[in-house]
């Protein structure tokens, strides 16, 4: 039997989500080997992301089956009011399967979404935005220009080509070392930097604001609604897929844009960030030790081991 009233129905309002929903996907299975330092990186991200947005915005977590230390530091931060929405899932249901969740949960009319390893120049938020509010049907929008694949920006080429208050340009206008910095934080070696590097880079402008072609699953912002048109997302493994909505962004004919500066950065999984002398000499020695260890008799036994491995983890 019911005993007095619930004081909630005396209530005559309630709080209101902001605008904006920063999203942010975190994976931390345990703190060894890959992932030694990714609680400091993790902590670097929230931190960046907050103190250098320029705007407001909402906070929301999916913890994807992270360890206990990830997910106690994830509450402290929720409980300390540093995030707004938390979302903890008891074991990794993969990247298609977390964004279904959280991409559905965030209550902002915008979503910026990113993994647990961007690190935030300032005024990220506020310059990405105004990129996403000025172009018509924008699909997505990293916040840091770079090399992507042609095929996935297509609609992009197509609309700037038969819009007359756009312009499009082909060349090299994007800095180098932008380039660079992100290739060598992703593992690239410097064969395969200086390859990218002899790629044109394809700039529109339209009504003031300059962009670049092409986009990135990695960090991305995007109106809910557009989004909404693509959930469920079926990305089966936890890995390997991700492109699928890339894709499907491209093929409804939306624009994948990225800002003309480099706004966000990825860290990996260390918050070591060498000088350029350093980098070049560890991307050189990066090279050598991969064309070894592509000798056959040596890649296909580590790979078997390095499969056998994955799958009693996380089949």
């Amino acid at each position: 039997m019911r005993k007095g009233q619930n004081p909630v129905k005396q209530m005559n309002s309630v709080a209101k989500p902001e605008y904006i929903t920063a999203a942010v996907l975190n994976h931390i299975p345990f703190l060894e080997g890959f992932y030694t330092d990714m609680l400091k990186v993790l902590d670097t991200s929230l931190r960046t992301l907050r103190e250098n947005a320029g705007i407001p915005f909402d906070l929301l977590v999916f913890d994807n089956g992270s360890c206990k230390e990830a997910r106690d530091y994830l509450l402290n931060e929720f409980e300390q009011g540093r995030i707004q929405q938390l979302i903890l899932s008891d074991k990794n249901v993969g990247k298609g399967g977390a964004w279904n969740v959280m991409l559905q949960a965030a209550a902002g009319e915008i979503i910026a979404y990113a993994d647990n390893d961007v690190i935030y120049a300032p005024n990220w938020l506020k310059e990405s935005v105004k990129v996403l509010e000025t172009y018509p049907k924008v699909g997505m929008v990293t916040s840091r220009p770079f090399h992507t694949r042609p095929e996935l920006y297509t609609a992009d080429v197509k609309w700037a080509e038969s819009n007359a208050e756009a312009r499009l340009e082909r060349g090299h206008f994007i800095e180098p070392q932008w380039i660079r910095e992100f290739l060598l934080s992703v593992g690239r070696t410097e064969d395969e930097i200086q390859q990218d590097l002899s790629q044109e880079d394809v700039k529109i402008t339209y009504k003031g604001v300059t962009t670049y072609a092409g986009a990135s699953h990695w960090q991305f912002l995007a109106w809910k609604k557009t989004l909404q048109e693509f959930l469920p997302i079926d990305l089966s493994k936890p890995l390997g897929q991700v492109l699928k909505l890339d894709e499907m962004i491209d093929q409804k004919g939306y624009l994948r844009l990225m800002t003309d500066q480099p706004y966000t950065m990825n860290l990996s999984n260390s918050l070591d960030i060498p000088e350029k002398d350093a980098t070049i000499k560890r991307s050189k020695e990066r090279n050598i030790r991969k064309r070894i260890f592509d000798i056959p008799l040596i890649k296909s036994p580590l790979m078997r081991i390095y499969n056998a491995i994955f799958k009693l983890y996380y089949d």
